[in-house]
């Protein structure tokens, strides 16, 4: 039966998850291990989320509700017969719960609606990238697999999707020698293979629905870091540290470190949002530190698990 103590318990795992993200994004072990972070920041986004819309809507159910499903139901059959307002409780009381039920449910809708709109978003801007391209676009054996365009600053960057393409600039042929460029071609074949586009959609479109939100920034911001760490390591099997290393420094020093080097809907081997980020990287490339022991990995695995599944439990199975 739903009431206080499973409204109190997911409001709990919410600034829980908050919390969480707060020390994460402070920590210094992801780095070392961006795969188990990257999961668990995912974790931390849809158990956090679930929570509070589940504690919101908790709060705003009647008592005697089996579940959340249930309860939603009884409300919009006591508003369809006349009967929100029950004979011997407050009105105010009822208000505020009502009030509850809404706030949660525009929570829901909202988070659901700024995923989907940022999904649009992307899908239309590699849709005109594309179109451009197949204009402007060209091979060279210099970059196999790629599209060359002329364009003098250094960027190589990718557009993931069905129809996936790697673009490099004329500028990152000429900067590039031959062992940096096929290292960085790697890099972002790891990108396209992965689709880690789909790993930083849902902070993008967090980032850019509660833009206030300091948690939400630099929880895009840590995510997109450790998304191009990865895709590092993932080019690290192929290539050579040195190579891989000498591409970023050299795109740092032309000045082409900002996410300005990508165009929308796009990943860049230089897409950092700050200097020092590029720096990050090829620190760790040079000087690598060792990944956490395998049972602590595990851990990192079970906490996330445990994250989302005592939201989902709590909301949809009957007590």
């Amino acid at each position: 039966m739903t009431g206080p103590a499973d409204a109190a318990l997911l409001a709990a795992v919410a600034i829980g998850c908050v919390r969480g993200s707060a020390l994460l994004g402070a920590a210094r072990w992801p780095r070392r291990s961006p795969g188990a972070a990257i999961l668990l920041w995912q974790a931390l986004g849809l158990g956090g989320g679930l929570a509070a819309v589940g504690a919101l809507i908790e709060i705003g159910l009647p008592a005697g509700s089996s579940s959340v499903a249930d309860g939603v139901g009884q409300v919009a059959r006591m508003s369809s017969h006349g009967d929100l307002f029950p004979a011997g409780q407050p009105v105010l009381l009822v208000l505020l719960r009502l009030a509850s039920l809404v706030l949660g449910l525009a929570l829901l809708g909202q988070l659901c609606w700024v995923l989907l709109a940022s999904a649009i978003t992307v899908v239309r801007a590699r849709r005109r990238q594309r179109e451009l391209l197949a204009l402007l676009g060209r091979g060279d054996p210099k970059a196999p697999g790629a599209l060359v365009v002329d364009y003098p600053t250094a960027a190589a960057y990718c557009l993931p999707g069905l129809r996936s393409k790697i673009v490099v600039s004329v500028g990152a042929l000429d900067l590039l020698r031959p062992a940096e460029l096929a290292a960085v071609l790697a890099h972002e074949r790891a990108h396209l293979r992965e689709r880690h586009d789909l790993v930083v959609l849902p902070f993008t479109a967090l980032r850019r629905a509660f833009g206030w939100s300091r948690v939400c920034a630099e929880a895009h911001q840590s995510v997109a870091l450790l998304i191009e760490m990865l895709a590092d390591d993932r080019a690290l099997r192929a290539r050579s540290a040195r190579a891989l290393a000498g591409a970023l420094a050299r795109f740092g020093t032309a000045g082409c470190g900002g996410a300005g080097s990508a165009p929308d809907g796009a990943l860049a081997v230089s897409g950092a949002a700050h200097e020092g980020e590029m720096t990050a990287r090829v620190t760790r490339i040079m000087t690598p530190n060792p990944p956490p022991p395998v049972a602590v990995r595990v851990a990192i695995c079970c906490a996330a698990t445990l994250i989302v599944v005592v939201p989902v439990a709590l909301l949809v199975l009957p007590n």
